[in-house]
């Protein structure tokens, strides 16, 4: 079955975006090499995407860079969505509930993994006990404000991650 795996770059202060969802801010550190991401990119056979992840701002639209993984991606994605649009785009289906979102995304994933884009969906996974793995791609800036990479929850327990790969800081697995 296919890992779940909660993949975001964050600043410093734990912000995967900025106020109203800015993602400008990574404009500056995008093309540099970053091994993690692509031992990632390697492993990604679906995305599972919030819907505004989805019709979010993406800091290299209209260039070839444009879309997941700086344009890399070139795979499925499912949108979790209250409100699905009456087309899809090519190579994207929409759910409106979280565990047949996470099953379409596991089918499609195969033997792959599939990567969440999203704090909410991430949030969502992990509250159900879906997620397998974080990996947080730390981004030397502090934003101060905007989205957190999981946005509080109050009243729910305490998470236990432990490190799994010793040559990439910050990529764990849940505890269960």
């Amino acid at each position: 079955m296919a890992r779940l795996i909660y993949s975001a770059a964050s600043s410093l202060d734990g912000f995967i975006a900025g106020p109203g969802g800015d993602m400008g801010w990574l404009t500056e550190f995008a093309g540099r090499p970053n091994p993690a991401a692509d031992r990632l990119l390697a492993s990604v056979g679906a995305l599972l995407v919030g819907r505004r992840t989805h019709d979010g701002d993406d800091p290299n639209r209209g260039t070839d860079a444009e879309g997941a993984f700086g344009g890399q991606y070139d795979g499925p994605a499912v949108v979790l969505t209250h409100r699905p649009p009456p087309v899809a785009s090519p190579g994207v289906r929409f759910a409106t509930d979280l565990h047949s979102a996470v099953a379409t995304a596991r089918e499609l994933a195969g033997d792959r993994s599939v990567t969440i884009l999203g704090a909410d969906v991430a949030a969502q996974c992990l509250d159900a006990g879906l997620l397998d793995e974080v990996l947080v791609l730390v981004v030397p800036v502090l934003l101060g404000d905007g989205t957190p990479m999981f946005p509080r929850r109050p009243g729910t327990p305490q998470v236990r991650l432990e490190s799994i790969a010793d040559d990439t800081p910050h990529w764990y697995r849940v505890v269960r």
